[in-house]
């Protein structure tokens, strides 16, 4: 199934904050968790921290509960518009050296947000569960287009 996929982190190539997975199948569960932060940057503290709407949690909480969504999927396939999303996903994974989550076959693909959008900003900017939601509607409207 595809999942979409948008986090919030501290800054440029900063800290995961929080990460949301909404399913394409409205009728599935979607994740959402936030992470401790204990330094976040003037824009987090104005921007993001207000809008998470969840009391944050150790990042090793996060990466458990991000892999028991994912572990009943044999094949997710996480779709972002921003590389940063698809690279703090994938290390949610990684547990130490050479260990990573049991989760196996796991795809991602970066769609063009330029393309896709459909100009409409999520109801609650910054928020990365409003985030996904948004570039769930904007990519099946776009499919929908392209279909036609």
């Amino acid at each position: 199934m595809r999942y979409f996929l948008d986090t919030e982190f501290n800054g440029f190539c900063g800290d995961l904050i929080s990460i949301a997975l909404v399913p394409e199948d409205e009728r599935q569960t979607p994740f959402y968790a936030a992470i401790e932060c204990s330094s976040p940057t003037p824009w987090v503290v104005e921007h993001v921290l207000p809008v998470l709407k969840i009391e944050p949690v150790p990042r090793t909480r996060v990466a458990d509960l991000f892999a028991d969504y994912l572990s009943d999927d044999p094949r997710p396939v996480l779709v972002a518009d921003w590389p940063e999303d698809i690279a703090h996903a994938a290390r949610l994974l990684v547990t130490g050296p050479g260990l990573m989550k049991p989760v196996r076959n796991i795809r991602f693909e970066l769609v063009d947000g330029e393309l896709v959008s459909s100009g409409a900003s999520s109801a609650v900017p910054h928020n990365a569960y409003h985030d996904a939601l948004r570039l769930r509607a904007d990519v099946l409207a776009y499919e929908a287009r392209l279909a036609m």
